[in-house]
């Protein structure tokens, strides 16, 4: 089914604060207990029963209530409130990758190294595991995750005598002709409400904009020579009427996927899937490429979406928390059922990126092309190193209010980005960092 949740950013965190009571730092060890424990596990994932049925039965000494607290940033604003009163939030909870810091640096979540989490790395692709590892800690269990690839319209590319694209360059020369050929069609659409999908490709542009050091300095950089270069790039494009800047995931956005005015869609691995849902009149003509490269030759995408498994400072049953969030996202038979239909969550553990069952996958939607193969591959080739900022809400709320606006009101991107750089300095200021960089 379409899951339009795991490309959702929590916007309405912008205020967070950085500091939390102290009466939120708890996580010392369970005490005994004479039955079984409970623990109350926060996520938007439907369909959890098998899983949890399965847990319980291999851990009988654990009960696990699931509770749906909301999609995004509802499901944030409930823990963030929960975790300043010092009552109210879960054992476990559901945090995508970037909201990990915010919650974190609120000292919100479980150091989970203390319950053997270490011995998970090797088992999780390289940037999925490094997005929860921070200032020593590892602060959730990865899940999900959204390498970047392309999805392109076959019969437009034939039509128009365009190839598929290796390298931006190239993307840009078919972004022309295609243009040329017929106005009414744009090679892609870079949405200006997204911020999620302009961060995944300053990422694979070498952007890092955030570093931090010691908990208490930052280095804040979001206008680096990575993103400078790709917001030059895509506004060059933009000016030139060769793609679209509409919003995404509106009703002109369904009907213009549908009806093939776009040519591509920049995507993550959740893209496919959403898109058979979404788009269903043009089913067959659709196929997946990788990312078109800045630099010939080379392999390097980057993330947009995944989430992850934490346990909170609150929980009276912090190990028991841990223990069910290691086994739900590295259990081989739990992952499975997790990118198994109803859910079709792509993993982020390598072993079920590398079964036959999940490779051979090859939905007639995509013309029989083994899409979850090609996303496979595209995993292994998201550079690790990415941080997130403690107050990723704030930034992609900038994202949207400077590059967003730039995009529909044909200012200068690289402007915007300028901007960005100066009040996301600030905010970082007004809670007490110390700002270096920029």
């Amino acid at each position: 089914m379409p899951r339009q949740t795991w490309r959702m950013w929590a916007l309405a965190l912008a205020g967070a604060a950085l500091t939390a009571g102290a009466a939120a730092c708890g996580g010392s060890a369970a005490p005994a207990h004479s039955g079984p424990v409970t623990v109350t596990f926060w996520t938007w994932v439907p369909h959890l029963g098998k899983e949890v049925a399965l847990f319980e039965k291999t851990h009988p000494g654990i009960k696990v209530n699931v509770v749906d607290p909301g999609q995004g940033a509802v499901a944030y604003q409930k823990l963030q409130t929960a975790i300043k009163a010092g009552k109210g939030a879960p054992d476990a909870a559901q945090i995508e990758y970037q909201m990990l810091p915010t919650f974190e640096v609120t000292h919100g979540l479980v150091n989970l190294a203390k319950y053997g989490a270490g011995k998970l790395r090797s088992a999780f692709v390289p940037s999925a595991w490094d997005q929860v590892v921070s200032q020593g800690g590892i602060w959730g269990i990865p899940q999900d995750t959204g390498p970047m690839g392309v999805l392109y319209r076959k019969d437009i590319f034939q039509r128009y005598k365009l190839s598929v694209p290796t390298t931006w360059a190239q993307f840009a020369a078919d972004a022309a002709k295609l243009h040329r050929a017929n106005p009414g069609i744009t090679m892609t659409d870079l949405a200006p409400n997204d911020p999620g999908q302009l961060n995944g490709l300053f990422w694979q542009a070498g952007s890092r904009p955030f570093r931090m050091q010691g908990g208490t300095s930052i280095a804040v950089s979001v206008n680096d020579p990575g993103a400078t270069r790709a917001a030059a790039y895509w506004q060059k494009l933009d000016q030139q009427g060769q793609i679209s800047t509409d919003p995404d995931f509106t009703p002109q956005w369904y009907s213009s996927m549908a009806k093939g005015r776009y040519a591509t869609w920049i995507t993550a691995a959740w893209g496919p899937l959403f898109l058979s849902g979404a788009a269903k009149s043009s089913a067959g003509e659709w196929r997946a490429a990788p990312l078109p490269q800045w630099t010939a030759g080379q392999d390097v995408s980057a993330d947009w979406g995944g989430s992850t498994t934490a346990v909170t400072t609150q929980s009276k049953h912090p190990q028991q928390a841990a223990e069910f969030a290691m086994w739900l996202n590295s259990n081989p038979q739990a992952v499975r059922m997790l990118a198994a239909p109803p859910l079709f969550l792509f993993p982020s553990l390598k072993s079920a990126l590398g079964t036959a069952s999940f490779h051979n996958s090859a939905p007639s939607f995509y013309g029989g092309q083994h899409v979850n193969a090609l996303f496979s591959q595209i995993a292994q080739t998201v550079p690790a190193g990415f941080e997130w900022s403690p107050f990723q809400a704030y930034v992609y709320s900038q994202y949207t209010s400077t590059i967003g606006k730039a995009m529909t009101g044909k200012g200068s991107w690289v402007g915007a980005l300028a901007a960005a750089q100066q009040s996301i300095t600030g905010y970082a200021k007004s809670q007490g960092l110390t700002v270096t960089g920029g």
